[in-house]
This record gives structure tokens, C-alpha cells and sequence, in this order.
């Protein structure tokens, strides 16, 4: 039977029903008899679209009515995860949908974990990209996203004998039912070429851009559910085509082959996120993927904004840009290159509209993460914007000269343009220079970038640096991955938290009542429980459900120190055999994380915490007091499985190396225990939380960074001083985890006792050591824990992107909620 559209009852199952057999027909060409769970899927996923669509274009309208100021954010990583899930619970149909599909023999939560992760980003960034989208149409913000549409986004993760193995990610293989492509908007983006200058009538020379090449952007869109459904935005992703099927030119003259390589090196630049730039052609390739961002968000906006009637003079008043990190910083440029080359308007006008719409946050104090480009490798693939990058920072230079004269040494600090062979352009510096607001994402992030990274532009426009500590979604990383604890918390509380966060804060009343943590701990034992079956079957490692879960899940990087993690364990593994101890409690040692390919310490990192856990968990001597494993291919979906199941969390950077974290708000929102350093987020987590509510080891930043400048720290100091961490370094200069590959793992003790330990490991070891120990304590001690646990909870309200949105749109971009 054809299913007829018309208006339909969202609480109407047989509606439902009826639009999944539709589609299973009609969009997919199949038999019910016939279908695959691929088939289900996207059939339940475009019945679910036809009310996004619905809501998605009255949003619009209703923007439109009001004439609204919107935000645009550009990054180049968005960490969207599975949307199934995610879009039902925000349109408020979820049971809705099981019930239809239970009646249809379908489980839903089955079906859910077949849809593939969108892989459009690799780590914090990208996730908290999705989390502001999510909070933006929750909160009924016009607010959109920009970014690539990555084919095959981050790499999938193996592990081959404890090493990682990267193979491709395909996630768009089958397509995606959330993307609608937008063909009629494409963009031209114009790379290589050079510039002429051609005198004016009477205003002087007017630089033309010549003879470039053109990629085409191709929109396609993902809506982006607001909790309650009434406001639906977009995520907008561009795919890069060549500017024709082939080169003409070429196929003429009879190279077929030589016209279809060209063609597929243009759109090489929607292929994969963050081509390695360890060689000249990939560090090209990444920087016209970052123009290419650019160009076709600036084009894209201007447009949308001249088709409702405005006039280019009055932009900053009905839009803003938010960059997101240094990646798209040639936005500056762009914007310029467009009102001066192409609206005709002059320097000054042009500066202060850009100046005014742009806004900049800053994610990392890593020297290496803060973008520079080569002078030579810019000219060629973007000449006309040196030119304006070299007006920029000589009308800034100048200004700078008037306030500090004859301060030359000032001068090469703030240029934008790096002296050295080759010079290269300071991206972070532009975006500074080219913005009205900085950011920082933490507290004592925003201070550090004041006072040790730029403190010559804080000094120069202190007005322009604020903070904005970063927040998570609830919808995501409590509802929809917690729904046991979810629904307790609605019973005992209310639903109000969903959408404001802060309401969690009725939980304290609870924190000490018995029923309450025992139906906490329950809880929790189950989705222990879950995790034990995703580890078994990821794995093939049985773990203890009653052990303590000690967790630590992010991107695998020094400063990070999974390294730091490791050697407490090999102390705990070491104390048991050599030391006839015996653990207060079972423990559970959970890593996850990717390695950047061309990153060998992380990649060799991972391989030790493989091998450290080949030789605990087959030494009969430990009798299961430890266990530790790695848990392949970490994503958006396998996060939603591991955190709710944390008691420890493992926040452990370096102080004054971590910008924010948002890890630590997820593990802490379910009801996990950090332990950590005093660095990024966990410093306000500290405050919200309490002190006897968190595990704090470690040196703080302004020790790091005195123990650096006075060159005090030694860590042959720690080594002869403390025998236990002797003998833990000694494990690496020995076979002990590498029978089969001897001295793999000699480099470590060399980096951390002959190079100077950059990441403090041994200073802060002991302090790590000791808490762990008063940590396994507690937890022995269930209501105690319990209640520290529930408290985690309940304090937490701070940290949702909700308020970290608010904020910005209060002091930053200047919108406001437009509720129907």
C-alpha cells in the first residue's frame, strides 16, 4: 500500500511503521522479505528525516521572519559520532520508534549499532564542535556549522602483535541518510596562479588575481536536532569536485589517463582528514584543504547574507564567525580578499568588518599545534592572500611602532611573518590580529596564553582575551549513553536537567541516602558489565565486572602521559611478584585511544601498554589482581560505551599542557572519579566537585614552568632517590616486556633519564603513585565511594555546553535564542 504524507501524529506507532515500509520500498527498492539491517536502517533513518526536514525548514522561516544575526563556526573537525540515536531522543520519539520497530520484530538498540560513526574529526576538537551544534539548536540559537566532508575521515584502528595498523575508514561507503546534498549552491574556490597590478582611474594600483585553477565545493548537509525538536540547524560539509569532469585541454589531445588523474587529484582534498605534512605534497594538500574550508564558508555566508537584502556595510551586524583553532585562519584573509577584490570596498572598511565579525579559540599551547606555513609554499598556492597577509601585518607592525618605537626586538616577536629560511606565516597571529575576540577553554589555558604564549598581544589589546571553558552536551553524553542513569535521575529529580544542567544539583540531598547508591551502584555494575562484553568481544581479554575500572581514553600523546599511566601499573605488577603484595582491590587498567600516524612515540606507546598487558595478564603470580587492556578503534560510539562505565578517570596531562579536556566532564557527569593533574578543566572540576571529591597528584603549571626556566628538574634525581622508580625504569632498559623485539622499549628510559624527561613522568610519579593507593582505599568502601561518586554528579552542572554556548553568545557573537 503507498503510504499517503500527510500531517502525521508523532505519537501515531502505526504511522511510524508505515513510513519505514515506504521507504524500505521506495527509497531502497526492496521487499520487505528481502531487506538487510543496512536496508532497516536507512529506512528508519530517512522516516525519522522527513520530520527533521519538516522542522529543519520552519526553523528557517522562522529566522527569516525575525531577521535574525546567525553564527557560523568553522572548523576542520566535527566528531559527530551515530545520529540515530542522538535525533530520536532530541525529537522526543525514541520509545515511539522502538515499540514500532519491536512490533516489526526489529531491535532498535541492535539497529542503532549498525549505523556507522560520521569520522569527520579525531579527537576533543572535533567532538566539541558537535557538542556547540548540539547546544546551539537546543538552546534555539541560529547556529551553523562549516567543515569537510571527509570520505573517509580518520583512520580505522588495529592492533597486529601491539601495534597499531591504520586502515581506511569508508563510513560514506553505503552513503549516509543524514546528508542532503545542496548541488545548487556549490562554491568555486580559486588556488595557484599570481597576481598583477593594473592601474586605476585614480585610486592606484588594483592587484587582479590571475590564471588560477578551481576546485568546486559541493554542500551537503546534516541537520542538527535541538532537544524538543522545535529547532533544527545544519551542519554544512563541502565535497571537492573538479571544476569539470575532465581537462579538456588534456582529453583532447588524447591523455585519457593524464585527464582522469587530474581530476582525481582535485578532489584528493575531501579524501581524508589531515593528510600527513611530514612530506612537501602532503603539507600542500593541507593547506588548500584548509582554504578550502575557508573559501567555501566566506563565499557561502556572504551569499546567504546578500540573498535576504542586506548590504555588505552592515555584515558584522547579522553575522559572526567563530574559528575554531588556527585551521581556518586564512578566513582573515579570505574575507578581506572578497570585500576589497570583490565588493569593491577599501582597506579600512574592509578591516573593520572583518575584524568585527571574526572570532578566534585558541585549543592548544603546543608550539607544534600552533600553524605555521611556509612563505614560498603560500605564494604559489595562494599568492593574492601573502599580499593581503603581508598588508595585514605591515599596517599592524606600524601600529604596534607608534605605541612601543625603536622596540625592534617587540616587532619580531608579534609579526605575523616569521623571519627565518624559509619565513613563515604565524597563523594563530592572524587569527589574533584578525579577530575581536581570543578565547582560551579553560580557566588557567586563557591565563597561560595572556602570560606565556602571547602576553605581547594580551598586553596590546587586553580587552580582546577572554575565557570560555568548554562544555558537553547531556543529550549526548548522559541520556543517550547512559539511558539506566538517565531515567533514575529523571525519577528522583525531574527531566529539567536535559536541558539545564545545573538541576543536577538536586542529587546532593541524595548523595548520602542508602537506596539512592544502592540503585547508584547498580547502575553502574551494569554497565560494567556492558563494557565486559564489548572487551571480550574487541579483545578476546576477560575482565573482572567487580574490579575496579580505571580508565583512561583519549588521543594518544606524550603530553597526555598514558606513559605515566603504564609506569604506575608495571610499580603495582612489579610490587606483586618481586614484593609478595596483594592489592586492596582487583584493578582494571582501560586505555583507548588513537595515535596519529606519523607520531612513532605514541604509536610506540600503544605497543607497551599491549605488551605490559601480554605479561600481567598471563603471569599466574598476579592471580587476577590486575588487569590491563586496549580497546581498539576509539570513537564517538565506543566512548558512549566505556565512560558510563569508568570509577576512575585518568586525567593525568602534565600541568600547563592540556588546553580544557572535555573527558574529564564526560566521565565525571556518569558518575566517575577523576584523578588528575592540576591542569585544563580540572582545575574548575576541583572547585565544583570539592577537593574530597577528586584525586589531585602532581606539580602545578607555574612549578612546571619555574623548574623549566631555572633548569632544577632532574630526573636522575628521582631515579636514585626512590627505588621503586628505579626499579620501574630499569623494566624498560630490560626485556622484560619485550622478549621477542629486545631493547624496544630502551628509548624510553633514554628520553626520560638522558633527555631531560620533558613531560615531568618521574616528578610527578610518586605523588601518582600515593593516590592511586588512596584511591584503591575508597573504593573498598562502597558508601563512601558512592557518595563522592553521586556528588561528581550532581556538581557537575557547570560543565555543559548549554552554558559554555550562552556565553559565548552573549559576549562573543551577539544571538540570541528565537523560539517559535
Amino acid at each position: 500500500m503507498k503510504f499517503k504524507r500527510t500531517k502525521r501524529n508523532v505519537n501515531d506507532i502505526s504511522t511510524f511503521s508505515k513510513l519505514v515500509r515506504y521507504h524500505v520500498k521506495y527509497s531502497r527498492g526492496k521487499n520487505w522479505k528481502e531487506v538487510s539491517e543496512r536496508d532497516i536502517f536507512h529506512s528508519v533513518a530517512l522516516a525519522v528525516r522527513e520530520w527533521i526536514i519538516d522542522a529543519m525548514l520552519k526553523t528557517e522561516e522562522r529566522y527569516q521572519e525575525r531577521d535574525v544575526k546567525r553564527l557560523y563556526y568553522l572548523s576542520m573537525e566535527y566528531l559527530m559520532g551515530r545520529s540515530l540515536g542522538n535525533n530520536l531522543h532530541n525529537l522526543g520519539i525514541f520509545d515511539l520508534c522502538k515499540e514500532a520497530l519491536f512490533r516489526m520484530r526489529i531491535d532498535l538498540e541492535e539497529l542503532m549499532e549498525t549505523e556507522p560513526d560520521a569520522a569527520l574529526g579525531n579527537g576533543g576538537l572535533g567532538r566539541l564542535a558537535a557538542c556547540f551544534l548540539d547546544s546551539l539548536a537546543t538552546l534555539d540559537m541560529p547556529g551553523y556549522g562549516y567543515g569537510i566532508n571527509y570520505e573517509f575521515g580518520l583512520f580505522k584502528q588495529e592492533i597486529q602483535k601491539g601495534y597499531q595498523k591504520e586502515k581506511p575508514d569508508h563510513w560514506l561507503s553505503e552513503g549516509s541518510p543524514w546528508l542532503i546534498e545542496r548541488p545548487d549552491e556549490i562554491c568555486v574556490v580559486p588556488i595557484y596562479g599570481h597576481v598583477e597590478h593594473h592601474k586605476r582611474h585614480k585610486d592606484g594600483d588594483s592587484p587582479i588575481w590571475m590564471d588560477w585553477k578551481v576546485l568546486i565545493g559541493v554542500p551537503h548537509d546534516m541537520p542538527v536536532v535541538g532537544y524538543g525538536g522545535k529547532t533544527v540547524n545544519y551542519l554544512r560539509l563541502y565535497s571537492a569536485r573538479s571544476s569539470n569532469e575532465f581537462d579538456m585541454h588534456i582529453f583532447n589531445r588524447g591523455d585519457y589517463l593524464k585527464a582522469v588523474e587530474q581530476k582525481m587529484l582535485s578532489e584528493t582534498v575531501s579524501k581524508v582528514l589531515y593528510p600527513s605534512d611530514s612530506v612537501d605534497n602532503g603539507k600542500e594538500l593541507r593547506l588548500i584543504q584548509e582554504y578550502f574550508l575557508v573559501a567555501c564558508a566566506v563565499r557561502d555566508i556572504i551569499r546567504r547574507y546578500l540573498h535576504r537584502g542586506n548590504v555588505i556595510d552592515n555584515f558584522p551586524s547579522k553575522v559572526a564567525i567563530q574559528l575554531n583553532d588556527t585551521h581556518p585562519s586564512l578566513a582573515v584573509a579570505e574575507l578581506m580578499r572578497i570585500l576589497i577584490d570583490e565588493h569593491n570596498l577599501d582597506w579600512d572598511k574592509a578591516w573593520e568588518i572583518t575584524t568585527s565579525t571574526l572570532g578566534y579559540t585558541n585549543h592548544t599551547l603546543m608550539p607544534e599545534a600552533l600553524e605555521k606555513w611556509p612563505v614560498p609554499l603560500m605564494e604559489n598556492v595562494l599568492p593574492r592572500h601573502l599580499q593581503i597577509i603581508y598588508s595585514i601585518n605591515h599596517s599592524f607592525l606600524d601600529k604596534v611602532k607608534s605605541i612601543w618605537p625603536n622596540d625592534s626586538e617587540r616587532l619580531r616577536r608579534m609579526s605575523i611573518i616569521e623571519e627565518g629560511n624559509p619565513k613563515q606565516v604565524r597563523m594563530a597571529y592572524l587569527s589574533i590580529v584578525g579577530s575581536h575576540s581570543v578565547n582560551g577553554v579553560a580557566a588557567l589555558h586563557t591565563e597561560l596564553i595572556k602570560t606565556s604564549m602571547v602576553p605581547d598581544f594580551y598586553q596590546l589589546w587586553p580587552e580582546k582575551f577572554n575565557n570560555k571553558t568548554n562544555g558537553i552536551t547531556q543529550r549526548r553524553w548522559l541520556l543517550k549513553s547512559n539511558p539506566a542513569l538517565a531515567n533514575f535521575i529523571s525519577k528522583t529529580i525531574g527531566k529539567g536537567w536535559i536541558t539545564d544542567l545545573a538541576k543536577l544539583s538536586k542529587l546532593e540531598s541524595y548523595a548520602e541516602d542508602e537506596g539512592f547508591q544502592q540503585n547508584f551502584l547498580s547502575i553502574k555494575q551494569g554497565n560494567k558489565e556492558r563494557l565486559v562484553k564489548v572487551i571480550l568481544d574487541t579483545t578476546g581479554v576477560m575482565i573482572n565486572p567487580n574490579s575496579l575500572f580505571d580508565i583512561q581514553a583519549k588521543r594518544i600523546h606524550e603530553y597526555k602521559r598514558q606513559l605515566l599511566n603504564v609506569m604506575h601499573i608495571i610499580h603495582q605488577y612489579l610490587s606483586i611478584t618481586e614484593d609478595g603484595r596483594v592489592l586492596p582491590i582487583p584493578k582494571t587498567y582501560i586505555f583507548a585511544g588513537k595515535a596519529a600516524p606519523g607520531y612513532t612515540a605514541a604509536k610506540q606507546i600503544i605497543k607497551l601498554i599491549n605488551n605490559v598487558g601480554d605479561v600481567i595478564n598471563n603471569d599466574p603470580r598476579v592471580n587476577d589482581q590486575i588487569r590491563v587492556v586496549f580497546i581498539p578503534d576509539y570513537k564517538v560510539s565506543m566512548a558512549e560505551k566505556i565512560i558510563p562505565a569508568a570509577d576512575l578517570s585518568e586525567q593525568i596531562s602534565t600541568a600547563g599542557k592540556e588546553a580544557s579536556g572535555t573527558g574529564n566532564m564526560k566521565f565525571a557527569l556518569n558518575g566517575a572519579l577523576t584523578i588528575g593533574t592540576l591542569d585544563g578543566a580540572n582545575i574548575e572540576i576541583l572547585e565544583e566537585v570539592g577537593t574530597e571529591n577528586i584525586f589531585i597528584f602532581g606539580l602545578k603549571a607555574d612549578e612546571v614552568m619555574e623548574m623549566k626556566i631555572n633548569g632544577s628538574y632532574n630526573p636522575w634525581d628521582y631515579y636514585h632517590r626512590n627505588p621503586y622508580l628505579q626499579r620501574v625504569m630499569e623494566s624498560f632498559n630490560s626485556n622484560l616486556f619485550c622478549p621477542g623485539e629486545p631493547g624496544l622499549f630502551k628509548w624510553i628510559y633514554q628520553t626520560i633519564l638522558n633527555d631531560g624527561d620533558e613531560y615531568f613522568h618521574l616528578a610527578d610519579l610518586e605523588s601518582y603513585i600515593e593516590m592511586h593507593e588512596k584511591a584503591a582505599h575508597l573504593f573498598i568502601r562502597r558508601p563512601i565511594w558512592a557518595k563522592k561518586a553521586i556528588l561528581n554528579v550532581a556538581r557537575i552542572g557547570k560543565f555543559s555546553s548549554d552554558r559554555t554556548v550562552s556565553e559565548y553568545a552573549k559576549e562573543v557573537w551577539g544571538i540570541q535564542s528565537v523560539r517559535g
